[in-house]
């Protein structure tokens, strides 16, 4: 499963998981009936202080379910989606929050501390996964 996040839609800040190297903050989900969910800690999987933002987005289009709020947001038909913001007096309005292209881990700097890519030589398997415990492998 891969990751889902947004910019904040008042400070346009990728919103992390705390997956990633970057620091994670505050978020507030904001629907159109002025409903408020404040995560503290994004997993990055779409949910806010326990409300999934895609069934969010299926019930404010007159939907149930994580999948009807999937498609409906990844149409192009008219449609609404809550608000993603820092600061939690925002009051909803009706734009979409922005996509993070990085999935709110994937960042640039992260992959370039991970793999060293100044270096621009290959690395082998050992040196990439030198300091994980894998012993998945052992039969």
């Amino acid at each position: 499963m891969g990751f889902f996040s947004w910019k904040t839609q008042d400070t346009d800040k990728s919103i992390a998981n705390h997956y990633s190297k970057k620091p994670v903050f505050s978020v507030t989900m904001t629907d159109n009936k002025g409903n408020k969910w404040h995560e503290h800690n994004y997993e990055g999987y779409g949910e806010f202080d326990g409300k999934d933002f895609y069934e969010l987005v299926a019930k404010m289009n007159g939907k149930t379910g994580r999948d009807a709020g999937i498609n409906i947001a990844f149409s192009k038909k008219p449609h609404i989606q809550p608000n993603l913001t820092e600061d939690y007096e925002w009051e909803w309005v009706d734009e979409h929050p922005k996509t993070c292209t990085a999935q709110g881990f994937f960042y640039e700097e992260q992959w370039v501390e991970t793999f060293d890519f100044k270096e621009k030589k290959p690395y082998t398997y050992d040196e990439l996964f030198k300091n994980r415990d894998d012993d998945t492998n052992n039969d």
